[in-house]
């Protein structure tokens, strides 16, 4: 499975293809701003077809070209659904406190977590990781997580907003991510990317 990193909008979220090589079709996880740049690198890489889009959560700065993308795409969007009523306000999903305004989207399917998807013919296990929002989730597809927010390199995303739980994040880090037993390379929401296993060996929060 090939992964492709396009960092994107005023908070530099990170929105990713991934796809068989060969294949020509690819899903994409959290586009966040910047729709053209994102089909740009999509027909770069030889993807003629997305089939789903999956959000990690509801905030802006990962949302922010879902409604584009699946007009002209017709993929479907996939959320969790505690964080499904943030794909239609620009308050819940805090765009109105940065000044941004988000095209509103329908998600297709509403997650509650434990599932397994086929997306772009690759299988993708969808975590439920409540704390930097209600409905955080983290996907693994092979051996890469997408996760969002959830978890950076050496660090967590913030729990000082609407929805956060330090006490739910606990919790997901512990015992869903660190209850995990097979490394993977994770892909974060900002930043670099780092792996599973370096994390559970030098972050506090994930130490049992």
């Amino acid at each position: 499975m090939k992964v492709v990193q396009i960092a994107v909008g005023q908070m530099m979220a990170n929105a990713f293809a991934a796809y068989n090589e060969g294949s020509g079709k690819a899903f994409v996880v959290d586009p966040g701003a910047d729709y053209d740049r994102i089909v740009k690198r999509l027909d770069e890489n030889g993807i003629t077809e997305v089939t789903h889009i999956l959000l990690t959560h509801g905030h802006f700065d990962h949302i922010g070209a879902a409604a584009r993308l699946k007009a002209q795409t017709g993929a479907k969007v996939c959320v969790h659904r505690r964080d499904a009523s943030m794909l239609q306000s620009d308050t819940e999903n805090l765009a109105a406190l940065f000044g941004e305004h988000i095209e509103p989207v329908e998600p297709d399917v509403v997650l509650e977590g434990g599932e397994t998807l086929l997306a772009a013919d690759i299988a993708v296990e969808v975590l439920h990781t409540p704390g930097h929002s209600g409905g955080s989730v983290c996907y693994i597809a092979n051996d890469a997580m997408f996760s969002g927010d959830t978890l950076f390199y050496r660090g967590i995303g913030r729990t000082d907003f609407p929805g956060s739980s330090a006490r739910e994040y606990i919790r997901s880090l512990q015992n869903v991510l660190g209850g995990l037993h097979k490394d993977y390379t994770v892909y974060t929401g900002h930043g670099i990317k780092t792996t599973l296993f370096s994390e559970l060996q030098s972050f506090p929060y994930l130490q049992l």
